[in-house]
């Protein structure tokens, strides 16, 4: 008897088991739950990308990767978010127009 119930629930976690969805970056499960209100140092942060509800997020967010690879999710509306992002975008494309 033991061996069939160990079947069943082997039957019944993988009927559970959804795989993660396939596509871009962006899935739901890289959704923030929660984000910082407290202000971090641009200097500290080495990227950044959107979250938004057209990508099966709830709440939007900006994700901020640091130079450490820490990744922190933030409000889009925040000045201090803004001046991080701008920053990054100067020096991706000072850096693009120095590579060409």
């Amino acid at each position: 008897m033991a061996p069939r119930t160990a079947l069943l629930l082997a039957l019944s976690l993988l009927a559970l088991w959804t795989p993660p969805a396939l596509g871009g970056a962006n899935d739901a499960e890289d959704c923030c739950l929660s984000l910082t209100q407290r202000p971090i140092p641009g200097n500290l942060v080495r990227g950044f990308r959107y979250l938004l509800p057209k990508d099966g997020c709830r709440v939007s967010a900006v994700v901020l990767t640091t130079l450490r690879g820490h990744q922190l999710c933030a409000p889009l509306d925040k000045n201090w978010v803004k001046r991080i992002i701008r920053r990054l975008q100067r020096l991706s494309a000072k850096n693009k127009h120095l590579s060409s």
